[in-house]
This record gives C-alpha cells, structure tokens and sequence, in this order.
C-alpha cells in the first residue's frame, strides 16, 4: 500500500523553501517578505515499498538521488536533522536537494518539535571608526562562527534597531545613514539560510528609537527625523502574516526612549522628551492605548533589563556582577543575585547586553565576554550565596585577572577598541 506523506503544519510565519533558490541577494530579494504561506515538505522518497504505480508527470522525485545512498529520505532526513548547527553551513553546500532540505521550514520544524535545536548569540558592534561588524557565539561548542557581511546601507548607520522574528528572523531597520540622513528601510538576516533579504519600509523615517516584538509583531514607536518636527510621537507596527507596516495610536508625549522592555505583554519605554526631561510610557496592544507610567519599576529601572519565565531582571552594577529582579508586591528592586565578583568599570567590560538563552540570562559585555546566571534556580538561595548560579562562557574576549586589569589601565592600553550596539538569540 502506498504511504502518503502529508505536508506539516509548521508553527513559523515565514516560508523560505521559495525564495532562496534564485535570490542571491538583498536586492534579488526585493520583492520578498515573509508571510503565511504552507511551507510544504520537500521531495521524499517513503521508507516503505514504493508505489509501483507510474509517477505523475512532472514528479521531481523519480530521478533524484537519495538524500543519503542507501537509506530513504525520511531515514536520511531523521540523521541530518541531529547534525549540529555549527555544520549546517557545510551541508548546504553538499547539492542543491541539501540546500533546499535547510533552506525550509520543514527541517527546522523537526529540530525544534524534537527540542534539538540551537540558540546562539548574534553581537552588532561599532568600532572606533564608525564600522559595523557582527559576529555569532555558538554556546555549545564556545566558538564564534562566520557571518556574511551587513549589508552597506547598515555598514556606518546610527540609531537603528534590531528584533528578531519567528525565533530565527534578524531584522535592521530605521536609523540614521551619514550621508542620507533618516532611513525608513527594514532588512532581515536569516539563520536558516545565512542570508539578508529585504522587507516592506516602514512608515516613518526615524532614528533612536523605541522597538520591541509582541505576539511575533514588531513595534517602533518615537525617536528622531531631520524634518521639523524632530522628536517623534508616532509609532507603527509591522505584521509578517500581513506583510505590511501600520500605524498604531501616538504616544502621550514625543520621545527619544533610551530603555525599554516587555513585560506580562506590555512594552515600557523609558526616554527623554523634547526638552529633555524624563518620561515613561507603557503601551497596551489589546486596546491599542499609550499611557504615562510612574511606579516603582520605570523608577528605579536601569539598563540592560531583560524579562525571564514571567520575571523582570536588570543589572546593577557596570560590568554586570550583580542582577535585580522586580518584585510586584513591594513595588521595588529589592532582591539581588550576586556573583560577588566585581570585574572593574572599564568601558571594555561594561554589560552592554542582557538576554534570554536556552532558560537563563546571559551578559554580554563589551570584550565579548559572556556570563549564563540560572535565575531559575535563584529562588532558592540568597544573594549572599548566589555564586554557583552565575558562570563563565570561554570564548573571544576572556576575562583579564585583576592585576591585568591594573597593569592595562596605568599602561593606559585599555582604551574601547569597539562597544557592542545590538544582541539578540537566534534558533535554528
């Protein structure tokens, strides 16, 4: 009897299987966005007794070769699947039915649904002249990997922002270019296929603005333009399922946010206003609805700030040895997870970031050292004891004893070669 293989149903927004085939850049992709299409599985010959009944016209499959010799494709695709991430660079390039196999849905759909797939960090960081660079730290195997180039219109940007979509999406948007001034262009990087392509614009030309992601939709809301009126109250969201950019309501009050985070579905902002005074503003996206904040978490929130497992975190002190977590029944910052080691104030070891990874929280500071903290083990301890929760990730930028440190500083050679201006996790 013949087996049918059904087509998944895939839980991303985006459907890559058409659009790499012939697109081999950000401008080839032009007219590409992600949207809800069914990502169907690719050609697979069944494990069980073929049919021996004469292939429809135009069936690919009948003169492929298999994916692996002497296996069927589902067998295959279940040993290709388990390759670890680092390699799926190299697979790509073994021919064009590999290619299209890690190009899909359906091969990352496996890995997630069977709870193999990998997070990694993305870092953007600027140097002293201005240039953009990034680089990708796989946490499992500690070594950094190779990325393409940012596209040139993000090359020297300032102000722009950067999300990640369907786990696996790297949007740039906005910003502001030396010479062109405010931008309202959207690129997107994605890890399945180690590409960039385009997206829709958004409305607004802006710079240093707000941005999150709710509900796998992307907010930006205030910041700058170079027209005349230069601080922004505008915000606009952009919806992959639909493809297009939209406006949502103003804020209370134009802002250039320099803070802001979701949490328990709500996005707060932290900025300064026209005449530089500071303001808080939270946004409701079930009635569409900005309104001004002034409770004891925007006051004694700092910067970097991540929310975890329903929980609010932010670091305390400049090199990130000490988390804060928001405790709603006092209104305060009350509790603290310690390392109890202080690295220095140093400029190249500032936490610059601070994100969600594989159910931890993981510091990114600016010598690309990064520290894991299991905050979910930290209601069991106090901060006095907290010290095992927190550890070491080796890698590029390993930390510098004390003495080193001293040594560096009164030689006056720990100058900030670069600091770090985005980070984000990517899956896949």
């Amino acid at each position: 009897m013949e087996r049918v293989i059904q087509p998944p149903l895939v839980d991303t927004t985006a459907c890559l299987c058409r659009v790499d085939a012939g697109l081999k850049t950000v401008a080839g992709a032009k007219k590409y966005v992600p949207g809800t299409k069914l990502c169907l599985q690719p050609d697979i010959k069944p494990s069980i007794h073929p049919t021996r009944s004469k292939p429809a016209r135009g069936d690919r499959s009948r003169n492929q070769s298999p994916l692996l010799p002497g296996l069927p494709d589902d067998l295959a695709i279940a040993c290709l699947i388990r390759v670890p991430r680092a390699e799926h660079r190299k697979l790509r390039l073994v021919c064009k039915r590999w290619y299209r196999l890690l190009a899909g849905n359906f091969f990352y759909s496996l890995r997630k649904n069977l709870g193999i797939a990998e997070e990694w960090i993305y870092i953007i960081k600027r140097d002293r002249d201005g240039k953009i660079s990034w680089h990708a730290f796989d946490p499992i195997y500690q070594l950094w990997q190779p990325l393409p180039p940012v596209p040139k219109e993000y090359s020297e940007a300032l102000g722009f922002g950067c999300a990640v979509l369907s786990g696996c999406h790297l949007y740039l948007f906005g910003g502001k270019d030396p010479l062109k001034g405010s931008m309202r262009r959207v690129i997107f990087y994605s890890a399945r296929t180690n590409k960039w392509h385009r997206a829709p614009d958004m409305l607004r030309r802006r710079h240093f603005f707000g941005s999150c992601v709710i509900n796998n939709c992307l907010y930006v809301a205030g910041g700058e333009n170079e027209g005349i009126h230069r601080c922004l109250r505008s915000a606009e969201v952009y919806d992959p399922n639909k493809n297009r950019w939209s406006f949502i309501s103003d804020m209370s009050t134009a802002m250039l946010p320099f803070i802001g985070v979701v949490y328990e579905g709500k996005w707060y902002l932290k900025g300064l206003g026209s005449h530089r005074q500071v303001l808080s503003e939270v946004y409701q996206p079930e009635n569409d609805s900005w309104f001004p904040v002034y409770d004891g978490m925007v006051t004694g929130w700092k910067n970097p700030t991540a929310s975890l497992n329903g929980s609010l975190y932010a670091l305390e002190c400049k090199d990130g040895c000490k988390l804060r977590v928001y405790d709603e029944v006092t209104d305060s910052w009350s509790k603290h997870i310690d390392s109890k080691m202080h690295l220095g104030n140093s400029r190249a070891l500032e936490a610059a970031a601070l994100v969600p990874l594989n159910g931890k929280l993981c510091i990114i500071r600016n010598n690309m050292s990064i520290s894991l903290v299991d905050v979910s083990k930290s209601n069991d301890v106090d901060g006095a004891t907290a010290e095992h929760l927190w550890e070491t990730i080796a890698g590029r930028g390993q930390f510098k004893t004390l003495v080193t440190n001293l040594w560096s500083s009164l030689a006056g050679r720990n100058r900030l070669k670069s600091h770090i201006v985005h980070c984000q996790v990517l899956q896949a």
